[in-house]
């Protein structure tokens, strides 16, 4: 498709809301104003008489629609409500042409609830909800789904101080690549080799790590070792990775300590040993779907069966607080069979159900199979999320954190659900930008937030294993900005004390 921007700087904002319409087409953007392909937007702004004249209109195969409007150079907040305008006219022109009106409406940001939060800060709750429907035209269900889970996070985010940060640990390795995962993860067939050493130099990781956070005076709250899929490590290795972290971090303000066990087909007596002994305090096992046939089309290589034994198994040894994620939207699963799944699930009654949209990357193996049309999806990938939140609430779990992605199958959302007392701070301590993580191994990116601003600046570790070990020393040496960072928010504000 042809995406053309004639005369305004909203590039994001357009080509956001085409992705959304038809994520699967290639979005060509140009500046010319004449163009012939079989879809094209044309967006175009001028300016006459202290008045943006903005112009939008769609071409889809043989069908036309174009709109019109004027917007005072006098508005408060002139360019967000510009760009505000452009979105929410090229947005209804799309509606009326495909005929789906998706449920965040023009809303493209990562994060619905910190926007919200921030608006009810602002402006009060029926306010800043209102906002989002009549504005942002987020739909009726997902702004209730937003205050919601707005209001069960908050105890959370009290919790935060200015001085607390959290410790993400990556090991990105897998048994086999899903096929709709485009995570920075590799198969341990092609990479075996390299665990031994990337481990190894992980440790060494965490301890530097360790003594920045002290140099900082910061306050450890929660730690996640994710993935990739960290149990494909042998027991000795997660051993080695968990006791690094006790020895070297001050864990007496640590409240939680997550690992990603993921897949059942990596998940051992001896892995979970090792965990329980070492006070690991919540796990993840994850089917995504409890439906054998779905699971071989999405390349999981492991069974039914297999979760159900992995569960138990980690109920034998004692864990009594363990997340399962499943995905909607999958490829070869239906209405009926996804509810089998929610209901399978429930039945084992995990402590949280964390609710996944397949989110279709470019870079996952599933999406590069040929176009499937976004709209088609959407549909059922709706009923599902509406039967989640039916069950789930019914059985007495709520929403605790929400995010989004691009690319969503219907532009839905992800959601975690959990029992009270069983919310995992960490997961909403990352998608709000509440404090810094300080992230470890490839792929990680450490996150420094100012402590009374809401300013936030990443700090990349090499993506790949191979250059994670190869160019070591270097990336070691970008934590030292994280030392800098903070020796400057404390000369700015005299608020921020230990």
């Amino acid at each position: 498709m042809i995406l053309v921007i004639d005369g305004h700087p909203y590039l994001y904002e357009m080509e956001s809301l085409c992705d959304i319409f038809f994520p699967y087409e290639k979005v060509t953007v140009v500046y010319e104003t004449s163009h012939d392909d079989d879809l094209v937007v044309y967006t175009g702004y001028k300016e006459e008489n202290d008045e943006a004249h903005l112009h939008i209109s769609v071409k889809l195969d043989s069908q036309f629609l174009e709109k019109r409007d004027v917007f005072s150079f006098s508005e408060p907040n002139f360019e967000k409500q510009c760009s505000l305008k452009m979105a929410v006219m090229l947005h209804e022109l799309l509606v009326s042409l495909t005929g789906y009106r998706p449920h965040w409406g023009v809303l493209i940001g990562v994060r619905p609830i910190k926007l919200l939060r921030k608006l009810t800060a602002e402006m009060g709750q029926a306010q800043a909800t209102a906002y989002f429907s009549n504005n942002l035209l987020v739909s009726k269900e997902k702004v209730q789904l937003s205050v919601r889970t707005m209001h069960n996070e908050q105890p959370i985010l009290s919790a935060s101080r200015p001085e607390s940060f959290s410790l993400y640990i990556s090991i990105p390795f897998c048994p086999t690549r899903c096929a709709y995962c485009s995570f920075v993860a590799q198969s341990t067939e092609k990479t075996a080799k390299l665990i031994p050493r990337y481990v190894d130099l992980l440790c060494e990781e965490l301890m530097y790590t360790a003594q920045v956070a002290k140099r900082c005076q910061l306050r450890l709250e929660t730690v996640y070792m994710g993935g990739g899929t960290p149990t494909t490590l042998t027991a000795q290795q997660m051993a080695q990775v968990i006791d690094t972290v006790y020895t070297h971090f001050d864990m007496y303000t640590c409240g939680e300590f997550t690992i990603e066990a993921g897949r059942p087909d990596t998940i051992t007596a001896e892995k979970l040993q090792v965990m329980k002994e070492r006070g690991i305090t919540r796990i993840s096992i994850n089917p995504q779907t409890l439906n054998d046939d779905v699971l071989k089309l999405i390349g999981r290589g492991h069974t039914v069966k297999q979760i159900y034994d992995a569960f138990a198994l980690a109920r034998t040894i004692g864990f009594n607080n363990i997340n399962m994620d499943l995905i909607v939207g999958l490829a070869g699963d239906s209405i009926e069979s996804f509810h089998r799944t929610l209901h399978g699930v429930t039945d084992l009654n995990p402590e949280s159900i964390t609710v996944h949209t397949l989110s279709l990357k470019r870079s996952s193996k599933i999406n590069q199979n040929g176009k499937v049309h976004f709209i088609n999806d959407g549909y059922s990938a709706d009923q599902m999320l509406r039967y989640v939140d039916r069950v789930l609430t019914e059985k007495e779990y709520f929403p605790y954190y929400l995010y989004r992605q691009s690319r969503m199958v219907g532009n839905l959302e992800n959601t975690g659900w959990a029992k009270p007392g069983f919310e995992n701070f960490y997961n909403v301590y990352i998608m709000d930008e509440t404090h810094t993580i300080l992230a470890c191994g490839a792929g990680a990116v450490s996150k420094i937030k100012h402590p009374y601003e809401d300013k936030l600046q990443r700090i990349f570790n090499f993506k790949f294993p191979y250059e994670y070990i190869d160019r070591y020393q270097e990336m070691l040496n970008r934590k030292e900005i994280v030392v800098s960072m903070y020796q400057q928010f404390r000369q700015s504000s005299a608020k921020f004390t230990t």
